[in-house]
């Protein structure tokens, strides 16, 4: 068995008539599933598809796109799913670039990434780290047939792509659903006769979904066997009201990218309910930190390279270790525990100030939605902290008790010495905070 397709097929023989994927508008056993495939493989190679070629899709939340996906595998192609909404402009630019570009054998799918720097890098990942993260999810997070995956996120992004993988491999059921701005469809999808439960949403979906909708969350719980949440870190304070809403729900906290692949992952639902603890490494991985104090990963998951990059691609992945930016430590059990990214760390007064500490303490004042600490010029003291708050429904801005808060908790130099209130906190497609957005504004 060695793509996901393989299961796929075998699947469709073992449990023709289990449901494989339930959209908005269509649904398909995996029999249904498979034929469906099979025919779209033929449609490919009739239009000239041909093995390492890069085939271009818009990653939409429906059966079709799952079809194009596993089909362009299945005829030894390599996916490309891009954002449902991509203009038409940018969508011909990177199919220009994959075809002047050489693709390694073995590739199964590039997925183009900007993070928070704004450049777009095309990460290659092979069918063997398609299966090692299936493999690593499966065994670290207990996913079964009998689970139904609510994939709210794109499809296009490793968080949410990801999870395709443990289901198939498993036989379970995908529920695809188009983000999370209509809660009602998330507790409609929750009322069907699928249950258990699972899903992976970033920090920002689960705080929208708390602040609006957490006691009817609360009414779901015996349904809900596991959340994962991962991309961008997760405050104290909203994991603390995780755990109150759903007692006895496994709640992971996951350390993954698109170039390291799925690596690290804790139920802190379980024990060591701690900000920035993300778990053990799984079946496929392993970690070590740097004498730089940065995070280094090794292992089945890891991206093949950067597509038409070899200078980018070394830079950070040689003789099999991919090193990251990253800060972090291991604990005495082992467990990973970030602290912050390298190249966010804002330099004030001489002392090293990680945005997301900040953010972290703030965050747990319930009139405080959203913030983001950045660096800003002060005419007198020179580089000071900045953070923009989006206020609770009905909150005002006390920026002195926001101070003493978070003087409270942290050293003073990490007190920012500037507050401003905003409608919301500028984002990136997969819930992080784009930090290039801020720093270009200074």
């Amino acid at each position: 068995m060695e793509r996901l397709e393989d299961y796929l097929r075998l699947n469709a023989a073992r449990t023709p008539d289990k449901m494989a994927v339930v959209g908005e508008k269509v649904s398909v056993t995996y029999a249904q599933l498979w034929r469906r495939v099979q025919s779209r493989a033929e449609e490919l190679r009739s239009r000239g598809c041909r093995p390492g070629q890069a085939v271009l899709t818009r990653a939409s939340q429906t059966v079709d796109f799952l079809v194009d996906y596993f089909a362009t595998h299945l005829i030894g192609s390599v996916a490309v799913p891009l954002e449902s909404q991509i203009p038409e402009e940018r969508f011909r630019a990177f199919e220009a670039f994959l075809k002047a570009s050489t693709i390694p054998l073995g590739t199964a799918d590039i997925l183009f990434t900007t993070g928070t720097t704004g450049e777009s890098k095309g990460v290659m990942i092979s069918h063997e780290t398609l299966i090692a993260n299936a493999e690593n999810l499966v065994e670290a997070q207990g996913y079964s047939s009998g689970l139904t995956f609510i994939l709210a996120g794109p499809l296009n992004h490793i968080g949410t792509l990801s999870k395709v993988y443990p289901v198939i491999l498993t036989g379970g059921t995908l529920l695809l659903l188009e983000g999370m701005k209509d809660l009602n469809r998330f507790f409609a999808a929750l009322d069907g006769p699928s249950a258990p439960f699972a899903t992976f949403l970033v920090p920002a979906s689960l705080r929208l979904l708390m602040a609006w909708s957490g006691e009817k969350l609360r009414a779901y719980s015996s349904l809900i066997e596991f959340i994962e949440t991962g991309a961008a870190p997760l405050a104290q304070a909203d994991m603390d009201r995780l755990c109150e809403l759903l007692p006895h729900t496994r709640l992971y906290n996951t350390y993954a990218s698109t170039e390291t692949g799925i690596v690290c992952t804790h139920d802190f639902n379980g024990d060591k309910r701690v900000a920035g603890c993300l778990g053990r490494p799984m079946r496929h991985s392993c970690v070590f930190i740097t004498p730089e104090g940065t995070v280094a990963c090794q292992g089945k998951t890891l991206m093949l390279g950067y597509v038409g990059e070899p200078g980018k691609t070394a830079s950070i992945l040689r003789d099999g270790t991919l090193f990251t930016h990253d800060n972090g430590w291991l604990d005495s059990e082992g467990m990973l525990r970030l602290t912050g990214r390298a190249d966010d760390v804002i330099n004030v007064g001489g002392f090293k100030v990680a945005p997301s500490e900040v953010e972290d303490v703030a965050l747990s004042l319930p009139e405080v939605a959203d913030c983001v600490c950045v660096p800003a010029h002060h005419p007198i003291m020179g580089s000071v902290l900045k953070l923009f708050v989006v206020l609770a429904d009905g909150a005002s801005l006390d920026r002195k008790r926001l101070a003493r808060h978070i003087h409270s908790s942290l050293e003073p130099y990490k007190v920012p010495t500037l507050y401003e209130p905003v409608d919301h906190v500028q984002r990136t497609y997969n819930g992080k905070i784009d930090r290039k957005y801020y720093r270009s504004g200074l």
